[in-house]
């Protein structure tokens, strides 16, 4: 970071709109906070080790690897993560530790009812004294004033920044969602035509008896599921609804232009509609009988065994399997074209995404806190944290490096990592195998898409002209002939008008009322327990027993009562998406 002195900076565009002047500092209901600078070798401080509240991390415990070697290296810090998603129980931890006063030093958290009340029970650190020598979330000014509107202080930090306009897919070269089958197997049974939803079932049929093993000796499904991201709904129930535009909000399906709205378990919603896609591939014997039990994790490796040939998301399928030696073999999960999909695209977030980025009121070091924040925002930090699980490149000397044209290419270790499944760090980058290092914030600052401004070019690797020109191969040529010459999968669904962009608007809904919350943690339960119910009951009859059985046991327990809230939130999203889009546009 450059030396920059702040005892009397303040950035004034954020004054103005977070009348920061009226804000006060500890101890202090009258003067303003005093800017403090963050500017200092960090790396000289004593070590510390701080709890990292993450809603979003998959992984429980002390930071390794490379990145944890990384953050070591730079504010002798140690990042201990704790993750409900692991812990289990869905909002159990989160408000125990809520309860207890102390969330953590470091908080990854929701927008909006989250912020609001960590907040109102003085669980967040007014960070006001240390944002103005905060240089690298500087250009993002807009976004940090919008997040802490009304909020008489700066207690969070925007995630998923972006520069580009909104009203543009956020994703890269694939969107968030899509059909991505196995291209080699859809290929070796003939590239059979699929008109919508339903007819990948015959198709995953041929492919599953095509390839009845994966590659570990072990039976291979078409489809294999997994429990661990329930929330309002069955998650892997909802994920085929995006294929047509719509996405989530509490028990609401809203399309991305606002042109319809579906109470999830109405019987003819897209959510149902998923849930008989899923049942009928059991009857088939399409469906990993696993499900049930799995976790995220488990199901992953079986992507990795090839024993998976159906992925809703191109960074699991894609992630999981398509290494540089198989696709060289043509083989490898591709976006099939289903000529009725529309798909949901999310808009990229110039006022940032659904998380923020706080400090803890309790944190033992505040000002190393702010720096790490800052740090996160800066090309070193966006390279690194966001590298693999969400796009970006990595450690520039460890996957890759500037050429003697001024361009960056991945290094033989970075394709390793990146194309070839995989490689063991250097013990000078803390060891261990790559993915194992891998920052468990697992939330991007900025947009991997978005350029870099040290190198001139994104910092996700996939638009590198290096890395087009070097990872051409018999899978992705076979795809792009099929597809009409396309390059990208973006590329061919905005050629043929199937996709959809819900402008990003940064909109977070209000916080649940005490009876909404009760009502919603009550029928949630009940409609996850049904969800999965049905997807493996036994016949015809006994699916449609148990549809009935949710509905009617979701609205004895206040489900219209949340429908009703979610319903006016998901208008209000849309409002809020249509202002910024002309906004922007």
């Amino acid at each position: 970071m450059k030396s920059r002195k702040v005892a009397t900076i303040l950035v004034a565009p954020l004054l103005g709109a977070l009348s920061l002047t009226a804000c006060t500092g500890p101890g202090s209901d009258d003067e303003p906070a005093t800017p403090v600078s963050i500017d200092q070798d960090w790396s000289e401080a004593d070590p510390i080790t701080v709890d990292v509240f993450d809603g979003l991390a998959n992984y429980m415990g002390i930071q390794g690897g490379w990145f944890g070697e990384i953050v070591k290296e730079k504010f002798n810090m140690e990042l201990n993560i704790i993750a409900p998603n692991v812990a289990g129980g869905g909002d159990t931890l989160y408000n125990t530790r809520v309860s207890g006063g102390d969330l953590g030093d470091l908080i990854v958290a929701d927008k909006g009812q989250q912020m609001d009340e960590l907040i109102a029970g003085g669980l967040l650190l007014d960070a006001q004294a240390y944002y103005g020598s905060m240089e690298n979330v500087t250009p993002y000014d807009d976004a940090v004033a919008k997040l802490n509107e009304d909020k008489d202080g700066v207690y969070g930090f925007p995630t998923a920044v972006s520069s580009l306009k909104p009203t543009e897919p956020s994703e890269g070269l694939d969107p968030t969602f899509g059909p991505y089958l196995r291209w080699d197997l859809f290929a070796e049974v003939g590239y059979p035509e699929i008109t919508t939803l339903e007819d990948l079932l015959p198709v995953l049929q041929e492919m599953q008896d095509a390839q009845p093993e994966g590659e570990n000796g072990q039976k291979a499904y078409a489809i294999s599921l997994f429990g661990d991201w329930d929330g309002n709904m069955m998650v892997t129930a909802k994920q085929p609804a995006t294929l047509y535009g719509y996405d989530e909000l509490g028990f609401v399906l809203a399309r991305a232009d606002g042109s319809d709205y579906q109470s999830i378990i109405d019987s003819d919603s897209e959510y149902v509609r998923a849930l008989k896609f899923y049942f009928e591939a059991n009857q088939m014997g399409l469906v990993d009988p696993e499900s049930t039990t799995q976790n995220y994790d488990t199901m992953f490796s079986k992507y990795q065994n090839g024993q998976v040939l159906l992925s809703w998301w191109p960074w699991l399928g894609q992630s999981a399997f398509n290494t540089e030696e198989r696709m060289a073999e043509g083989k490898g999960f591709e976006l099939v074209p289903m000529q009725d999909q529309q798909i949901f695209s999310y808009g990229a977030e110039v006022y940032g995404g659904k998380q923020f980025l706080g400090i803890g009121s309790g944190a033992e070091d505040p000002a190393r806190l702010a720096a790490f924040i800052d740090w996160l925002y800066s090309p070193e930090g966006v390279m690194a944290n966001s590298s693999q699980t969400m796009g970006s490149a990595g450690p520039e000397g460890l996957t890759w490096e500037l050429g003697d044209d001024g361009e960056p290419a991945l290094t033989d270790f970075g394709r390793q990592v990146f194309l070839e499944g995989g490689a063991d760090v250097p013990a000078e980058w803390g060891g261990g195998d790559y993915a194992d290092g891998v920052s468990a914030l697992n939330v991007s600052t900025v947009l991997p898409k978005d350029v870099n401004p040290e190198i001139g070019f994104p910092y996700s690797y996939t638009y590198w002209p290096s890395y087009q020109e070097t990872v051409a191969n018999p899978l992705t040529e076979d795809w792009s002939a099929r597809m009409g010459g396309a390059t990208t999968t973006v590329e061919f669904l905005e050629a043929n008008d199937q996709v959809i962009v819900a402008p990003g608007s940064s909109y977070t809904a209000p916080a649940d009322t005490s009876e909404v919350e009760a009502n919603r943690n009550q029928a949630k339960a009940s409609i996850i327990e049904h969800s999965w119910k049905m997807v493996f009951a036994k016949n015809e009859d006994e699916f449609d027993k148990l549809l009935t059985s949710m509905q009617e046991t979701a609205n004895g327990l206040g489900y219209e009562t949340v429908l009703e809230f979610d319903m006016a939130n998901a208008e209000a999203q849309n409002e809020s998406r249509e202002a910024v889009a002309a906004e922007f546009g």
